[in-house]
């Protein structure tokens, strides 16, 4: 096997890592609330029914900013019903997962849960621009963040929170260019409805930040017309565009699976394209920025396979729904997706994971049971803690391979952080699932001499997978052999592999 290689050099970087690039997202969706978060009675709740055992994974994967309440489920979502006595709250048919919403968890248990957490874990909300707009927006944020004297923010004080939530950023609706959506509109609809509700939310608080929808996925019809369409008409109101996108294998090609993050890498670079080319018509100084508010590996078609099998008239409570349970090889690609964010980190200043806990999540839990780490736990939280700084410029040299759907893709896909302190840790990931892949670091002017720490998840079984029965079965394991003599940094990385080397 040819050697992959690539030099780092502390005078060619990308840009800053945002924290918010760390985010995740909790949808009123199967049991990522219901049973994952929330489970009063579980033995380990506590006095809000929070499960603590999930506190405690979510501190350790180290996520940030946590988007809510949907998703889909936006689009139907009455704040109203959210907020009050739990046991005064409505029951709702929910029509974007064909459930019955019980609101037990709401508005207030949200920001109870993320003040649990840590300072670290920021308030990101939805508003419902699918069925409904202007009016619910403005008394929600007003709700929400105005400290008292009105009719909204004293009935939040009289809820029992005094102290207003502070919500700074703030999605205007979601996944509008879907025809799945309750209340889909077209481009122009949407740009005109967000543009409307932006500038009123900014006449209430001018500080807010603003998402304005993107498109579902590179691969709708209405891609980057939809992007130029909606930017045309909120361009110097909005702060981000949102980009959400899923990878899953087809038709058993593992090879072009693992080669997602080309996609990926390819979506955002079109998104920025497309936005300044919308400024550059505009002549606007300003530079819109990337929020990719939804992003994993899911198997999309068995859901939509069994979605065709629901009873018309069951309408259960937190079912059990898209809870895949993760092998190495999706660790890998979700590895890959992790690097692709931070290679473009001078443009995506938000990310969230979809989901937290139970769907499609890196933490899965049994009701009345344990919580474990999925294999797409460990890539997370191992970003989350060693990739903070400057992300460095790395142009790879790498032997490649062919794939059906990307055609000749490098084996090596990698990126490096340089934190403040000066040492640099290399995220990388083999995508050949046969052959180990030798790499050379030329570390020019960085000042390293030592390799920390060198650590591979990677399984002689490609199809290794942690589950309730075997929750510890696929961990990091640390590798020996890796070198750095004389600003030269020499390792092999295992077959299907995501490796993280840190250098000081």
């Amino acid at each position: 096997m040819r050697t992959a290689r690539f030099t780092l050099d502390p005078a060619f970087t990308v840009g800053p890592v945002d924290p918010r690039l760390f985010g995740s997202f909790v949808e009123h969706l199967g049991r990522c609330v219901y049973t994952g978060i929330h489970e009063p009675g579980h033995p380990s709740a506590d006095a809000d029914g929070l499960r603590t055992d999930v506190l405690d994974l979510v501190r350790e994967l180290g996520v940030t900013a946590i988007r809510y309440p949907g998703g889909n489920f936006v689009s139907g979502y009455k704040w109203e019903d959210s907020v009050g006595p739990a046991e005064d709250r409505p029951r709702r048919l929910d029509l974007a997962w064909h459930s019955t919403e019980t609101n037990r968890f709401g508005l207030s248990e949200y920001v109870s849960f993320l003040r649990k957490i840590g300072p670290q874990a920021e308030p990101v909300l939805a508003v419902n621009l699918g069925t409904r707009g202007v009016t619910e927006a403005l008394e929600l944020q007003e709700y929400a963040n105005h400290p008292a004297g009105t009719a909204l923010s004293d009935l939040r004080v009289a809820h029992g929170d005094k102290d207003p939530f502070g919500i700074r950023l703030w999605c205007l609706g979601n996944e509008m260019d879907g025809p799945w959506q309750t209340g889909h509109k077209t481009a122009e609809e949407y740009g005109r409805l967000a543009a409307e509700t932006a500038r009123a939310m900014r006449q209430q608080d001018p500080g807010v930040e603003l998402v304005a929808c993107g498109s579902s996925g590179q691969s709708m019809p209405t891609f980057a017309a939809w992007e130029a369409t909606v930017l045309t008409e909120t361009y110097d109101l909005v702060d981000h565009i949102s980009l959400h996108a899923y990878y899953e294998p087809h038709d058993g090609d593992l090879d072009s699976f693992l080669a997602s993050a080309v996609d990926m890498e390819s979506f955002i670079e079109n998104v920025v394209a497309t936005c300044d080319h919308v400024g550059a018509k505009l002549k606007s100084k300003k530079r819109i920025n990337l929020s990719f508010d939804e992003w994993n590996v899911w198997y999309m078609t068995r859901w939509q396979e069994r979605a065709t099998t629901f009873a018309q008239d069951d309408w259960p409570e937190a079912p059990r729904l898209l809870e895949d349970n993760y092998s190495v090889t999706d660790a890998v690609v979700f590895g890959s997706l992790l690097i692709a964010l931070l290679r473009h980190a001078d443009r995506v200043k938000v990310a969230c994971l979809a989901q937290l806990v139970n769907v499609i999540a890196p933490i899965l839990t049994e009701p009345g049971g344990p919580a474990w780490r999925q294999t797409t736990f460990f890539p997370f939280a191992q970003a989350s803690r060693h990739g903070r700084g400057e992300v460095l410029d790395v142009r790879v040299d790498s032997p490649t391979y062919e794939t059906a759907r990307y055609g000749t893709t490098d084996l090596l896909h990698a990126t490096a952080v340089r934190a403040d302190d000066g040492t640099v840790t290399v995220f990388a990931v083999n995508r050949s699932r046969t052959e180990p892949l030798p790499l050379e670091i030329a570390l020019g002017g960085l000042g390293l001499t030592s390799v920390v720490e060198h650590t591979a998840l990677a399984d002689a079984d490609p199809d290794a997978r942690n589950t309730l029965a075997e929750p510890e079965r696929v961990t990091p394991h640390t590798v020996g052999s890796t070198t750095l003599t004389d600003g030269a940094l020499e390792a092999v990385l295992a077959p299907l592999s995501w490796n993280v080397i840190r250098l000081a």
